[in-house]
């Protein structure tokens, strides 16, 4: 009597074994889709956006080495190397892989564009007196 009813309980129980299963390593699906999407995509993202920077570094760019070194590149050696300045005189060769961060590209510039941007600093600090000027005037 026992031996049926168990036989008929493990075949009932059959088809819902593979469901059972299935149901404990969902959490560890939904875990794994959770990490991909909060660290291991963006952190693939922010890699490949480093490489693409690394490959366009030119002269006067400012950088960060990984060994936390703050210079600007002097000049382009090849492929795999750059000169990095990091003080008056002082220049390094780095591997371009090395330099983790790029902290500004300098604009380029065209003739007479320091002079017109001298003549607006000054407008705005005329501007900015003026506007003091104004305000003392309202005070007093």
């Amino acid at each position: 009597m026992f031996s049926s009813a168990y036989a008929q309980t493990a075949a009932a129980t059959g088809g819902s074994d593979m469901q059972s299963s299935l149901m404990q390593f969902a959490p560890f699906l939904l875990i794994f889709v959770v990490f991909y999407f909060l660290l291991i995509r963006p952190q693939q993202q922010r890699a490949k956006e480093l490489k693409q920077q690394q490959s366009g570094l030119r002269r006067g760019d400012r950088v960060v080495t990984a060994g936390g070194v703050i210079g600007s590149i002097a000049r382009v050696i090849n492929d795999e190397e750059v000169e990095v300045q990091i003080a008056e005189s002082v220049k390094v060769r780095v591997v371009r892989s090395t330099i983790t961060t790029i902290l500004a590209k300098p604009e380029p510039r065209e003739p007479g564009a320091k002079e017109e941007k001298a003549a607006d600093s000054d407008s705005e600090e005329t501007a900015t007196d003026t506007a003091v000027k104004k305000r003392r005037g309202a005070v007093k």
